[in-house]
């Protein structure tokens, strides 16, 4: 009798193990205990919520390895970036004396956000005004391209939000960093070309969101729920939301 059954081949068997033991190593590591800057940009508060409370996320929507090897290879081409800028005569600090990254901790370290660097000084030639904020993303070419092409603030949103928070935050750890454009670069990753915008600071957008972060905080220790983004779960937020099925489901 013919076993029409799919069979892994080498390479899916191979890539399957490696999966399991990203998954694995994440599943190892402390949860956060706090509401991250870097996601009040987020449309969706309730799915804030969700997080900030480490809601379990609904059965079968688990972030699978590829996104997991995408992160890395994110932080991997982060590195190069920094060696490209150092080597260029960027004075870029990323870490602490005692090893650990720039950043802040706030509400009574309900929100906390980590830097990806601080710029003291940058080469003759380049008009860059420091102290100043740098923020690294890689990014696929369909979303790289969109950015260079509308900038980081219309293209994402998500990561205006996020440099605008810390820069806020970061003034009191590092004067003047609010004052001076922040340093925002993009790394094609099916190209390796690069992307630099300078991102003056938006007070307005700051305040916009760190008020969402105390009403997020806030709502969630209250037992409230704030309201979905989306008016149908057809909407595509909702649809990559790990939350989706618990959201939707009728009371």
């Amino acid at each position: 009798m013919l076993d029409y059954n799919h069979r892994p081949k080498f390479h899916e068997r191979v890539g399957a193990v490696i999966d399991e033991a990203l998954a694995r190593e994440r599943a190892s590591q402390t949860p956060r205990r706090y509401l991250g800057a870097s996601r009040l940009g987020v449309a969706c508060e309730r799915a804030l919520q969700y997080e900030y409370a480490q809601a379990a996320v609904d059965p079968g929507r688990e972030l699978p390895g590829r996104v997991l090897r995408v992160f890395e290879v994110g932080h991997a081409l982060e590195d190069l970036a920094i060696r490209w800028l150092r080597l260029a005569g960027f004075e870029l600090y990323t870490r602490k004396a005692d090893g650990g990254q720039f950043g802040f901790s706030v509400a009574g370290g309900r929100i906390q956000g980590h830097v990806d660097g601080i710029l003291a000084a940058g080469p003759a030639d380049i008009d860059l005004a420091c102290p100043a904020l740098w923020e690294c993303k890689t990014m696929n070419d369909r979303a790289w391209r969109e950015t260079v092409k509308q900038g980081v603030a219309r293209a994402k949103p998500i990561y205006a939000a996020q440099i605008t928070v810390y820069q806020a935050y970061m003034e009191a750890h590092v004067p003047g960093i609010s004052r001076h454009p922040a340093l925002f670069t993009a790394i094609n990753k099916d190209s390796e070309e690069i992307w630099f915008e300078l991102v003056p600071f938006d007070g307005g957008l700051a305040q916009r969101m760190s008020d969402r972060a105390v009403r997020v905080i806030t709502a969630t220790e209250a037992g409230e729920l704030l309201p979905r983004h989306a008016t149908t779960p057809t909407h595509f937020e909702c649809k990559s939301c790990p939350w989706q099925d618990r959201c939707w489901r009728p009371a």
